[in-house]
């Protein structure tokens, strides 16, 4: 809707500057053209959503827009029922924002978003205080005669989550959202990913197991404890600057809506709210810099990723061990190399590079990437209703699903991530979406540097789910390579002279990964020549496992 307006203002007067496609006038409620133009562009919008969902492929909309009256809400409802014949549900949320500092919060986020990022600040911040005021005189919450309608679901979020009403649910979706929403939060923090440091069955090429980190495991987990503290400080640094960056915004935004309580004294001569005012001035210059988030670190129950956190200090890291952050159970086949399973059980082998989602290692405890998505929600639940900064070390399955969730993939690509050792992934939330990068260790420097996904060797573009109606993004991921024969290299382990004769590396950096030049089925727009000699340097800081396997052509991993 704000795109078109823009685009509707530009052609009419292309000759002015960018600020002049922004007005506050816009939404007044006694602007009758206006109204007229924005309840056309709800209706149109609406029916393009229902489109979807009644003749496409979808199976949920939402409907983002100003619905803050009763006649919007009365269409929209009326619509819905009309065009649906009374098949689909509806479910309106109502966010009713009291808190100052979340309002100001909202508008210095307004101020970086697309409405006026080629505006001047000043005139940009009044034009949006103008805009707030022109929605307060025409808003209208959802009431009691609504509540009494039949089938007329709604929730009402106060506070961004504080305190949550809701009337007349009914169903599993609906309740799902629900419970979402008691649980989802808009603070700023950190999440890291990773797996645990190089243990001794990765060297081995063997899955699931209980066994200890290397001394290369030791090294990097070190480096971690270090890195982690220094990303700390730095996120604090940040937040002090959008701190400096809130006070301006507090400071001008209290200054317009002063002047207009100016303008409407002169005009009607009552000054009732002046002491309110003047005590609210008081409290807003005493207001104290952002407190410093916790920092909670989460690892599984399994001995290599408990060492990989053994150095962190619990007076700056909560350390919790998690079950449920336990690496795929791989049943009977558990402490056995892919070369061994292959030999020993080779219909479940192959069923497995067939399926590899569905696919149950047998025996007990035998999981499959289902099982693991199942047990990971109350995590993922908890991820997302924590203000903590979060570390979390555990193994490639889990990691595979949880940077599938943040990266907002189907379940299809979960088993094409590449998820090396000694890497690490941060994502950070913000209300428009997740920001992610990689940092990758360097043994040399004993340092990780930030790696650009764009640039990875093995890579590829993947569609993401649940974005807006006709709308395509896509997700640039590191995705596992075909394992193709190589030459083993020397390696800092006596365990190299067994390696050789493994079936896929399972302990790689991404800068290794350029050596081995290999895409993922249906990779775009990345190219490299194949190569076998590769780096004897990255392969021996590595441990790579090469491969003469005659499946080399498959993804175990």
């Amino acid at each position: 809707k704000r795109q078109t307006t823009t685009g509707a203002s530009e052609s009419k007067e292309n000759t002015k500057p960018p600020s002049t496609t922004h007005r506050a006038s816009f939404f007044s409620p006694d602007n009758k053209d206006s109204i007229k133009l924005r309840e056309k562009w709800a209706k149109d919008t609406l029916n393009n959503l229902l489109d979807y969902l009644l003749k496409g492929d979808g199976c949920v909309g939402i409907f983002d827009a100003t619905n803050s009256t009763k006649a919007r809400r009365k269409m929209i409802y009326e619509t819905i029922m009309e065009r649906s014949s009374g098949q689909l549900k509806v479910l309106f949320l109502e966010s009713i924002c009291n808190d100052q500092s979340i309002i100001e919060d909202n508008v210095r986020l307004k101020l970086q978003g697309p409405d006026y990022k080629n505006m001047d600040p000043n005139l940009a911040l009044k034009d949006f205080v103008g805009r707030l005021k022109n929605y307060e005189k025409a808003y209208e919450t959802i009431d009691e005669d609504e509540e009494k309608l039949k089938n007329f679901q709604f929730v009402k979020m106060i506070d961004v989550g504080r305190k949550v009403i809701a009337c007349n649910i009914k169903g599993f979706l609906a309740s799902q959202i629900i419970y979402y929403l008691l649980n989802f939060n808009l603070n700023d923090r950190q999440i890291w990913i990773t797996r645990h440091g190089e243990s001794t069955d990765n060297v081995l090429g063997k899955i699931g197991g209980d066994a200890n980190i290397t001394e290369r495991g030791l090294k990097f987990s070190k480096a971690l404890k270090r890195f982690m503290c220094y990303q700390k400080e730095e996120f604090n640094k940040k937040q002090l600057k959008k701190f400096k960056e809130r006070l301006f915004i507090k400071k001008k935004y209290s200054m317009d809506l002063l002047n207009e309580e100016n303008n409407s004294f002169n005009e009607n001569g009552n000054d009732d709210d002046n002491d309110d005012d003047d005590n609210t001035d008081d409290n807003d210059s005493i207001e104290s810099p952002p407190e410093e988030a916790s920092f909670s670190v989460w690892t599984s129950m399994l001995q290599r990723s408990i060492q990989t956190v053994q150095d962190f200090p619990e007076e700056l890291f909560d350390i919790k061990e998690m079950k449920m952050l336990d690496e795929l159970g791989a049943g009977k086949c558990d402490g056995m190399t892919y070369e061994e399973i292959q030999q020993k059980f080779p219909q479940d082998f192959k069923a497995r590079l067939e399926n590899k989602m569905t696919y149950r290692y047998p025996g007990m405890g035998g999981e499959s990437y289902l099982d693991v998505i199942s047990r990971l929600k109350p995590v993922i639940t908890e991820v997302e209703r924590t203000t903590n900064h979060i570390l979390i070390v555990t193994h490639r399955v889990v990691a595979r699903v949880l940077l599938s969730y943040f990266l907002n993939l189907n379940k299809e690509s979960i088993g094409e991530l590449d998820i090396p050792l000694h890497v690490i992934y941060l994502f950070e939330p913000n209300p428009f979406g997740v920001e992610w990068s990689m940092y990758e260790y360097d043994e040399k420097t004993d340092w990780f540097h930030k790696v650009n996904p764009e640039q990875l060797e093995n890579s590829k573009k993947v569609k993401q789910i649940g974005i807006s109606f006709k709308e395509r993004r896509y997700s640039v991921i590191p995705t596992a390579p075909r394992r193709y024969p190589t030459t083993s290299s020397s390696s800092s382990t006596s365990a190299n002279s067994n390696l050789n004769s493994l079936p896929f590396p399972s302990s790689r950096s991404t800068s290794n990964l350029k050596s081995l030049n290999a895409l993922s089925t249906g990779s775009v727009g990345v190219s490299g020549d194949v190569s076998n000699s590769g780096s004897s340097n990255s392969s021996s800081k590595n441990s790579d496992i090469s491969s003469n396997s005659n499946n080399s052509n498959n993804n175990y991993s």
